[in-house]
């Protein structure tokens, strides 16, 4: 498994730091084995940075900060150490003019929107999805990648039929599709896909159409399969999944006409328990577009998917996630490995994956408090 390339990887660990996370964590990631190791983090610097996305570059690693208040930040992974960067704790380092870890750009940017739990970088923009306001937000990024502060916010509007979880709109992810042109925003309040057209916007929000999916499923997040040989650029499925009803819609997307179609559902637990309290969270797609693996929340268990049917995906199995409440799963760059961070049991547990029938193997496990995203991206030295 090991070259160069993985031997400089990191994994970067998201937290809420109001259930005692430790910002955002630095880990280590052994070329051989995948095994995490954590050196340092970054305490206090946000307030719970419970999403982390890297630019496009992987120099610059973006957080959201989920508030009421709704805030941004922009972490340096270039080593140097800019004007106001707070320095990380990496044991045994001593200061060298270098800094050890993410390095702060500014300070956190408010997005004019609450409770963000979802960013993205598409162009010269960062777009943050506002789960408790239900909007969407996009912020202008500077030449170093620091976030600028004219904040532009487009509000949701509708509600859906469960009373207790959809009284209004609540934006869950913001997701660009991958020939560049749109923006996606799944919305669990209104049941439907907010597509916000980003051709020729170096910095804006301009809606374009709202998909509406089955009443009650709550859409939290999209995934687009990973482009395979002979297929075009601009065509390719979606999948979404569904918090409130324990599924994931696959949709055909077409770019070149910004049609998201509804093709079916698929339930993601085996009828024995299909009734038990659940809430899917994260949805992750092998890099050969085989499998995916969805993340439960109260079954505690990730659902393997097998993708290889032309019609819908085929529920193959769950396996215990090794935790409590995973948040989120990331794949292994070379898809050999997948992570997931288990939110209550405060973790990032790792997986061996069989090649063949996509099956997760437990493998080892990090102590990581609060733990709620995982991403994986060069080292902070280069």
């Amino acid at each position: 498994m090991a070259d160069g390339t993985e031997s400089r990887l990191r994994a970067y660990i998201g937290s809420f730091t109001s259930a005692g996370g430790r910002g955002i964590t630095t880990a280590a990631l052994d070329p051989r084995t995948g095994a995490l190791t954590a050196l340092h983090h970054t305490e206090g610097a946000v307030t719970d940075p419970s999403f982390l996305a890297l630019a496009p570059g992987g120099g610059v690693l973006y957080a959201v900060s989920e508030t009421d208040r709704g805030g941004a930040a922009a972490f340096s992974l270039d080593g140097s150490a800019p004007p106001g960067t707070v320095l990380l704790d990496e044991p045994g380092a001593s200061f060298d003019g270098t800094v050890p870890g993410p390095g702060l750009l500014g300070g956190t940017v408010p997005v004019a929107g609450a409770g963000p739990t979802h960013l993205a970088v598409a162009g010269r923009t960062l777009y943050t999805a506002n789960y408790t306001s239900g909007s969407v937000t996009a912020l202008p990024l500077r030449a170093d990648g620091s976030l600028g502060t004219r904040a532009l916010t487009h509000q949701h509007r509708g509600r859906g039929p469960v009373a207790e979880r959809q009284q209004g709109p609540h934006a869950h992810a913001v997701v660009p599709d991958p020939s560049g042109q749109w923006l996606l925003s799944t919305d669990l309040g209104t049941d439907s896909v907010w597509i916000y057209d980003l051709r020729g916007k170096e910095a804006g929000l301009r809606l374009h159409r709202e998909i509406p999916l089955r009443a009650g499923t709550g859409p939290r997040h999209l995934a687009f399969a990973p482009g395979l040989p002979g297929q075009q650029a601009t065509l390719r499925r979606a999948y979404v999944v569904n918090e409130l009803d324990s599924t994931v819609t696959t949709c055909r997307w077409s770019a070149d006409n910004c049609e998201l179609e509804p093709l079916g559902e698929t339930r993601l637990l085996p009828p024995e328990r299909a009734a038990a309290t659940n809430y899917p969270s994260a949805l992750a797609l092998s890099p050969d577009g085989r499998f995916a693996w969805v993340a439960n929340r109260g079954d505690d268990s990730v659902t393997v998917l097998d993708l290889t049917s032309a019609a819908l995906p085929e529920y193959a199995t769950t396996v215990p996630c090794g935790g409590h409440w995973p948040r989120d799963l990331a794949v292994h760059p070379m898809g050999c490995l997948l992570y997931a961070a288990n939110e209550r049991s405060g973790d990032v547990t790792w997986f061996d994956v069989d090649p063949v029938t996509g099956t997760p193997l437990l493998a080892g496990s990090l102590t990581a408090p609060a733990a709620s995203c995982v991403v994986f991206g060069p080292t902070a030295d280069g």
